[in-house]
């Protein structure tokens, strides 16, 4: 059992690091203790283990109006041992007299059922997951955008004095941020006045230190200003030189466009500008001005805005935060 050093609040969960009330250190207790006299929900079984989400006030540099921030930890990937139940199979059917033909559909079986798992094929509610993405892996000549009404964030509101979640930091116009655990990410959303419908949104952004990470750093745009509850994240990863789309609901986040290689990414630490350009019936993604996909916008947050995100404990730098209408 562990107790909030600040607030007194208990909790039963060893594995829970922080407090619910008001992100504070958890400490271990030698004595029961009596029971809270508040009331806190429990992640459902199901659910992977993630950092609390303080309430609005709870936490300095979480005021009302102010950027919000939360953080959160992927679900796990399900087992692949089932995949090499069926290689061992084929084998036997090949020795015992199956033939090439019959090792050559097992192994078609088992890419089909790869791709399969690696799709969005789950979702709360009786919306369809199928996306709408373009052929991702060949790029576009560079495209100009004709919007040239400028709306600059003011990245020194983006900047949390304090955050049981994540480091930030502005020094010499540029923003720094990090999770402060490797597999979480951590997600910061501008006010409601930074909106990105039937905008051009961009933002020059590179890995400060050249670290390794599987959940990339980029652009968040069409959120609710309450982060990581709907809306989108354009992630690039410069060591893998790749990048992906994802989107959030409560609790978890779900592949749109799945890491896909681009040679329009500069590698290790060198500046990236991504950018999403919000037209009548579709969303475009750029890479240093190059197109490299599109999709349908299903799952924006109307009147969304735009945010950065930062994964896996890697520092991402940003700056040239950028709206143009």
């Amino acid at each position: 059992m562990k107790i909030c050093p600040r607030c007194q609040k208990t909790y039963t969960d060893d594995n829970l690091n922080f407090c619910l009330e008001d992100g504070s250190v958890l400490s271990a207790m030698s004595q029961p203790a009596p029971p809270p006299d508040t009331i806190h929900m429990q992640p459902m079984p199901t659910q992977p283990q993630q950092v609390p989400q303080s309430q609005p006030g709870a936490q300095a540099g979480w005021n009302m109006g102010a950027p919000q921030q939360y953080s959160m930890q992927p679900p796990k990937k399900s087992s692949k041992a089932w995949v090499w139940v069926l290689l061992i199979l084929g084998v036997v059917v090949v020795l015992c007299g199956g033939g090439f033909a019959g090792l050559i559909f097992l192994g078609s079986q088992v890419e089909k059922s790869n791709t399969a798992s690696n799709s969005d094929s789950k979702t709360t509610t009786s919306n369809s997951s199928k996306t709408f993405s373009s052929n991702s892996n060949t790029t576009s000549a560079p495209s100009t955008s004709t919007r040239t009404d400028l709306e600059t964030v003011d990245m020194k509101r983006l900047v949390q004095e304090f955050s049981a979640f994540g480091n930030t930091e502005l020094t010499g116009g540029e923003f720094f941020m990090s999770s402060k655990q490797k597999g979480y990410y951590y997600a910061i959303c501008a006010t409601d006045e930074y909106t990105t419908e039937k905008s051009d949104t961009r933002v020059t952004v590179r890995n400060v230190d050249n670290a390794s990470g599987s959940m990339g750093y980029g652009l968040i745009f069409h959120s609710d200003p309450k982060p990581l509850q709907q809306g989108y994240a354009f992630l690039i990863d410069t060591k893998r030189k790749k990048y992906r789309l994802v989107r959030h609901i409560p609790k978890d986040e779900k592949t749109v466009i799945n890491w896909t290689t681009s040679a329009a990414i500069k590698e290790g630490g060198e500046d990236n500008v991504l950018e999403v350009r919000d037209l009548d019936d579709t969303i475009e993604l750029y890479i240093n001005g190059t197109k490299v996909n599109s999709i349908r916008n299903q799952y924006g947050y109307s009147g969304g805005v735009a945010g950065l995100y930062s994964g896996d404990g890697v520092k991402a730098g940003f700056k040239n935060f950028e709206i143009r209408k």
